[in-house]
C-alpha cells in the first residue's frame, strides 16, 4: 500500500468508525510506528486534516478545531479527488508557469493561487524551493498583448453564465469605435493574444473580437444567443490563421530542402497536407480565406519558400517583398 492509499484509509477508517486508535491503524495499514506518525502528521500540517487524538477513549477522530484532548465534534472534511505522485506535481507546477505566461492581468493565476499552494504543500517542499523550481521555467511571450483583467473576467463570466455582452470596440483597419451587443460564444487564445469568438447582433453573424481592442465591456441583462460549437468552428476555424471567413481557397507551397526539416515537423493548419518532392523539397497545401496573415508568415521564411498557387497569394508575397527590399535599396 503506497502513501496516498494510506492517506485515503486513514481518512475512511476515521469516518466509518468515528474514531481509531493508533495500535488500530497501525494495524489496518500494515506500517511501523514511525511511518503511522509521519502520515498523521502530514494529513495535518499539508492536506488540512483535522485529527485530533482524544485521550479519554485513546482514538484518533476529526475534530472540530478544537484541540487534542477535547470532546471535540465530528466535522466534515474530504481529502483532494486526486492525487499525484512528485513527477506529476513538478509537471503541474510547470504548467503553472505556461499559464502564468498566458495570463491575462493575473486573472487564472490568482484564482489558482490555492491549487498552487496546495501543490507545494504535497511536495514538500520549502518556499525557498518552491521560488527556484518556479524560477527553472520560463515562458517567452513575444508580442504579446495584454488584457484588461476587469474586461477579462468580464467576458469569461458571460461566456459561462450565457449573457449578453455590450462593448465598446476599436476597429484598428479603420481606426474606429463601434458600439457591439453581443453573445459570447468562444474565448480562443492564438499567438499570445486573447480573441472573443460571437454572435455580432448588430451585423447579424459570428464575429471575432481581440479583447484587447475592448474599450469597455458591460454585462446585459438578456440571455446570449446559442450557436452550435460546430457552426462556430466550421465559420470561424476553417481558413488559415485568425482571420475567419467561409470563401476558402487552397495554397500550395514549396519549401527549400534546408526549411523543409523544421516545416515538415509544424502543423500550420489542421487540413494540410504535406509532400516530399523528389529533389528534396516540401510542398505543402493548405486553405485560407484572407491572405494577410499567411504573407506575413511567408515572408517569415523569405527565400526558402514559393508560392505556387493561387496566383492572387504569390502576388501579394511578391509585392511585400518588393516593398521591403526598397526599403533597404
Amino acid at each position: 500500500m503506497d502513501r496516498t492509499e494510506r492517506f485515503y484509509r486513514i481518512e475512511l477508517l476515521i469516518k466509518s468508525r468515528g474514531g481509531v486508535s493508533f495500535e488500530a491503524l497501525q494495524a489496518e495499514l500494515e506500517v511501523s510506528r514511525a511511518t503511522l506518525k509521519r502520515d498523521l502528521q502530514y494529513l495535518r500540517d499539508r492536506m488540512d486534516a483535522p485529527i485530533v487524538y482524544d485521550r479519554y477513549d485513546n482514538v484518533y477522530r476529526f475534530g472540530d478545531g478544537a484541540g487534542a484532548g477535547s470532546s471535540a465534534t465530528a466535522t466534515t472534511h474530504e481529502l483532494p479527488g486526486v492525487w499525484f505522485n512528485e513527477a506529476e506535481i513538478h509537471a503541474l507546477l510547470t504548467m503553472h508557469q505556461l499559464i502564468a505566461g498566458l495570463d491575462a492581468g493575473g486573472v487564472l493565476g490568482r484564482h489558482l493561487q490555492p491549487l498552487l499552494d496546495k501543490l507545494h504543500g504535497m511536495l514538500g517542499t520549502s518556499e525557498g524551493e518552491s521560488r527556484e523550481l518556479l524560477r527553472r521555467v520560463r515562458v517567452i511571450s513575444p508580442a504579446r498583448r495584454p488584457v484588461p483583467s476587469q474586461w477579462f473576467e468580464r467576458v469569461g463570466s458571460a461566456l459561462l453564465k450565457r449573457e449578453r455582452l455590450e462593448m465598446l470596440y476599436f476597429t484598428r483597419a479603420r481606426r474606429s469605435e463601434s458600439q457591439r451587443e453581443v453573445s459570447p460564444q468562444r474565448l480562443t487564445y492564438y499567438r499570445n493574444t486573447w480573441y472573443l469568438d460571437a454572435w455580432c447582433h448588430r451585423s447579424e453573424g459570428l464575429r471575432r473580437f481581440a479583447l484587447d481592442a475592448v474599450r469597455s465591456v458591460r454585462v446585459l441583462p438578456a440571455r446570449a444567443k446559442d450557436v452550435a460549437l460546430k457552426t462556430v468552428q466550421a465559420e470561424l476555424d476553417g481558413g488559415y490563421g485568425i482571420f475567419s471567413g467561409k470563401a476558402l481557397q487552397t495554397a500550395t507551397l514549396r519549401f527549400t530542402p534546408e526549411a523543409a526539416q523544421w516545416v515538415a515537423a509544424e502543423e500550420w493548419h489542421p487540413q494540410q497536407s504535406l509532400r516530399w518532392l523528389d529533389d528534396g523539397h516540401l510542398e505543402m497545401k493548405l486553405p485560407f480565406t484572407d491572405p494577410t496573415e499567411l504573407a506575413m508568415d511567408l515572408l517569415r521564411h523569405g527565400p526558402q519558400v514559393q508560392v505556387l498557387a493561387p496566383a492572387g497569394l504569390a502576388k501579394l508575397v511578391a509585392q511585400q517583398a518588393r516593398e521591403t527590399a526598397a526599403l533597404y535599396a
